[in-house]
């Protein structure tokens, strides 16, 4: 059994844990000056991050990577995997921070979360940006066509209860490892990146929560809810949006997420990786920190 303790990495971070939204969140926080709030993906945690963290410190920002709702060191209640409870964490964490807003930067399904923020907690969110992660219409778009649906059919395996948590962390999280190697360039993870991510995902409780925040997002598509969350998600983002992808990615395909621009009512900049799948901002974090700083220094944070 992996304990939360091995989440906490040291490095040129501070480990704490806020209290936001009557849940617990560990937080990794580094830097001074504006708040940039950094959401992880599936299947990782608040680590995948680290490179950002360190670069946006050292360029005057304050940046803090959350572990999400159900994920490494911060709670996991048996409920509220739905986007908008996770929005609302999200919102709720910035507050506790001390803000009254945040640059949000989310990446795949932490990107998902990003999106939703901006169109449900607007004056939470300052600029966005998003990583590996289609416009939620856009993407119910795209999962419409054959490559798409492919490229994500385990989607539809995770809607099994119980048998996907075993199988996720058997072997020593051997099927979550294998998800890193399949969706990303060549040559990546690094095994001591493998290692982080397969740990975490033991973490008692993560499987599951993991993936119950899959299985509203496919069940949701024909219930009330998920029409009354793609309804509200029509209206633009009113914010400054970067929006970064991977050329590499097999799990996201590039054409899923181009185009998601039209849901954006503010200035949206498109940025394709190249030598990335679909973990860009780990997988080539030189380039993406020079986009993601060189964008919010070239107007500034407030703008």
């Amino acid at each position: 059994m992996t304990e939360e303790s091995a989440v906490l990495i040291d490095g040129p971070w501070t480990h704490r844990t806020v209290s936001a939204a009557g849940t617990r969140f560990h937080v990794a926080e580094a830097g001074e000056g504006p708040l940039v709030l950094l959401l992880h993906g599936f299947p990782q945690f608040w680590w995948s991050w680290h490179g950002q963290l360190v670069a946006l410190a050292a360029a005057g920002y304050r940046a803090v990577a959350v572990d999400l709702r159900g994920y490494g060191a911060s709670d996991k209640p048996p409920r509220g995997y739905d986007l908008i409870t996770l929005a609302s964490d999200a919102a709720g964490l910035i507050r506790a921070l001390g803000e009254g807003d945040a640059i949000v930067a989310g990446h795949s399904s932490g990107g998902l979360l990003a999106w939703t923020m901006a169109t449900y907690f607007p004056k939470s969110v300052r600029r966005l940006v998003v990583l590996s992660m289609p416009h939620p219409l856009r993407l119910r778009g795209a999962l419409a066509t054959s490559g798409q649906a492919w490229a994500g059919r385990h989607l539809l395996g995770f809607q099994v209860p119980m048998l996907p948590e075993r199988r996720l962390v058997a072997d020593d999280a051997a099927r979550v490892a294998e998800m890193l190697h399949t969706w990303s360039r060549p040559g990546w993870p690094d095994p001591a990146t493998e290692r982080h991510v397969r740990d975490a995902f033991q973490i008692p409780g993560v499987a599951h929560s993991a993936l119950e925040f899959h299985r509203w997002l496919f069940r949701s598509q024909v219930r009330p809810d998920g029409r009354r969350y793609m309804r509200r998600m029509r209206r633009p983002i009113g914010v400054p949006t970067l929006h970064v992808h991977g050329a590499m990615d097999t799990y996201l395909l590039p054409a899923a997420a181009r185009g998601s621009g039209r849901y954006v009512g503010a200035p949206y900049l498109w940025r394709l990786i190249t030598g990335a799948g679909h973990f860009p901002h780990q997988e080539q974090p030189e380039r993406v920190n020079s986009t993601l700083i060189g964008w919010l220094d070239e107007t500034g944070p407030d703008t």
